[in-house]
């Protein structure tokens, strides 16, 4: 496969774990683009990213690795938000939450996740399970959910509890979901992007982060429409179908960061 066409292919969900890896879609966009700025001058690095998409993730697990620091100290400066991944980033234990990221949300196996890391494969697993127990050992929150399919909302719910939250309630609707959280004040929101009325679960976000700052998880069968890089879009995305394991995995990130950004 040609180089362009891999990174195309995949670009869209290099975002999405670089978003979630670092709790900030500008942070995390940037580090992507330092990875194909640095590709164009550096021979070796755009050797390794054409060879399959490990490749294409352990050359940004370099750039991570390099830059990923000083660029969030750069963004501190602008806002409080980065001011708060910037401190989070500093308490962070990097390779836990790296393989815990690859293996639930981006699905590499042991094999692959220890070559992005540049580790023995028998270290991925207590990697994995140091990330989990963190994650459970987090703080609780109240949360709602936003999902117009029951059987979704439903595993949503039994996730979430699982991990010692409680849910404040379920909305399907974008009127709904105002009145719920208004009612609540609920400390975490999971959207879905279509909603059962047709109206939308990002509008539904917007008109309650214009009240009251909270973190947001979206949730979507369409992730590339998200994961353009061209506007602000989220930066935390659970892509349908999906696994116990990433929400669980995204919950513990976005209760770790925060991020409270609108999307317009």
């Amino acid at each position: 496969m040609a180089l362009s066409d891999l990174i195309a292919r995949q670009l869209p969900y290099l975002r999405r774990y670089a978003r979630i890896l670092t709790g900030s879609q500008s942070l995390g966009d940037n580090l992507v683009r330092e990875l194909l700025e640095a590709a164009i001058a550096d021979g070796d690095l755009r050797d390794m990213i054409s060879g399959s998409r490990v490749g294409l993730f352990a050359a940004f697990t370099k750039i991570y690795a390099t830059t990923g620091a000083e660029l969030a100290m750069t963004g501190a400066a602008g806002s409080d938000e980065a001011a708060t991944v910037s401190s989070r980033l500093e308490l962070t234990t990097p390779l836990e939450r790296q393989a815990l990221l690859l293996s639930a949300v981006e699905d590499f196996s042991p094999a692959e996740i220890a070559e992005i890391l540049d580790c023995d494969e028998e270290e991925v697993q207590p990697l994995i399970e140091g990330a989990l127990g963190e994650i459970e050992a987090g703080s609780r929150s109240d949360v709602l959910i936003i999902e117009d399919e029951p059987l979704i909302a439903l595993q949503i719910e039994e996730i979430v509890t699982s991990l010692g939250h409680d849910v404040v309630g379920t909305a399907t609707t974008h009127a709904q979901a105002v009145a719920l959280f208004d009612e609540h004040r609920p400390s975490l929101v999971l959207a879905d992007i279509q909603l059962a009325d047709g109206s939308s679960g990002i509008d539904a976000v917007n008109e309650i982060l214009a009240k009251f700052s909270v973190p947001v998880i979206f949730i979507t069968a369409f992730p590339e429409r998200l994961l353009t890089g061209e506007r602000p879009e989220p930066t935390y995305l659970i892509t349908k179908p999906f696994s116990d394991d990433f929400v669980r995995a995204t919950i513990g990130q976005v209760t770790f960061f925060g991020s409270t950004a609108p999307l317009r």
